[in-house]
């Protein structure tokens, strides 16, 4: 049961609709047996005029005046909220049918295959589960595909999608030729060479590029010194290479297991705001008045008081990879409301960000 999403339930009989609020809402209308009908709105009231009111003639609209017994609703105060909602209850009551319901597109991830004994990436947008690590998550598919291909050519990680039985007499592939592979195909390198190489463009991954760069500014800067101007222009321009790949890394994107943060959306009622707290997944929004006279507190403290008492998140890996859905179609969308903060764990939250943010959402 979703405590905050049972403190915003409102209920009452169908035959009083004209007495709802007009503002948006995620609601169900329920008749005297089977599911009910839900759906989410900008409009409540209207809406239900359009579902519930009497016609003076036939119409190829949806009408369930005859049937709805009961209204149950939802008042939110953002988009997010509003996905969230509806996301929720689709999957309380329609288990079987919630993802058709809510038309969630996944998004994509470059995937490094650690099971294999020669570890390649791929672009997917499964979350599986043997070894394996995700950078993500992506805008488009495209996205994922141009910033791997990049990644790539700064790594001498396998292309080919074949599962290798390495051999003298392999005839390899033109990116071994051109010194953009190992060659594991061939035994130019074994396993424990080639698993060195792979550890490193993860460990590129989950620094987001920190690793490359800083030892190639440490090394461009170390010529510097000596006055090997040479080799310095030669480590800078490897440096701008890989600042131009990670340029096409899209916000969200990074390592999935240092994926976390905190949005901060408006509240449906005065002087508070919402804050999302997200890591592996969605906690429960949870409502924050910016003062509280009882407690001359700053916004602060009361925050790192939150942040340490947040319960512990045990999701599937179903519910993992639509929480991280439902993120991503909220940032990335042209409708976005609401800020973003992330964070790579709990014990590094910029604080000071989230209390700005918050200062702005509640002035909206």
């Amino acid at each position: 049961m979703n405590a905050y999403l049972e403190s915003q339930r409102r209920e009452l009989d169908a035959a009083e609709f004209e007495t709802v609020p007009n503002q948006p809402a995620v609601f169900l209308l329920w008749a005297d047996d089977g599911a009910p009908y839900l759906a989410r709105t900008g409009v409540l009231r209207r809406r239900l005029q359009r579902l519930l009111r009497e016609r003076e003639r036939p119409s190829r609209l949806l009408n369930l005046r005859g049937l709805a017994r009961r209204i149950e609703w939802y008042p939110t105060a953002s988009r997010l909220e509003s996905s969230y909602a509806f996301y929720i209850l689709a999957r309380r009551h329609f288990p079987d049918d919630y993802e058709r319901m809510l038309k969630l597109r996944h998004p994509a991830y470059v995937k490094v295959t650690l099971a294999n004994k020669f570890p390649r990436t791929a672009v997917t947008t499964l979350l599986g589960g043997g070894r394996a690590s995700y950078f993500g998550p992506f805008r488009t598919r495209a996205s994922a595909e141009a910033f791997e291909t990049q990644v790539l050519d700064l790594f001498q990680v396998r292309r080919c999608l074949e599962d290798l039985k390495p051999r003298a007499d392999h005839p390899g592939c033109i990116y071994g030729e051109m010194n953009m592979c190992l060659r594991p195909c061939q035994e130019v390198v074994g396993p424990e060479e080639y698993a060195s190489e792979v550890s490193r463009l993860s460990h590129f991954l989950s620094t987001l590029g920190g690793s490359l760069v800083d030892s190639i500014t440490a090394a461009r800067d170390r010529f510097s010194e000596e006055m090997v101007f040479e080799e310095a222009a030669r480590q800078h321009k490897r440096l701008q290479k890989v600042e131009d790949v990670l340029q096409l890394r899209d916000e969200l994107a990074r390592d999935l297991e240092q994926l976390a943060g905190v949005a901060v959306t408006r509240c449906g009622g005065p002087d508070a705001v919402l804050l999302w707290f997200f890591s592996a997944g969605w906690r429960e929004p949870v409502r924050f008045p910016l003062a509280q006279e009882d407690r001359p507190v700053s916004l602060d403290q009361r925050l790192r008081e939150l942040v340490a008492a947040l319960p512990s998140l045990r999701l599937s890996r179903l519910e993992r990879r639509e929480h991280v859905a439902l993120l991503a179609k909220w940032f990335y969308s042209s409708w976005r409301d609401g800020e973003w903060i992330a964070a790579a764990d709990w014990a590094r939250v910029p604080y000071r960000r989230v209390v700005n943010a918050i200062a702005r959402v509640a002035k909206l």
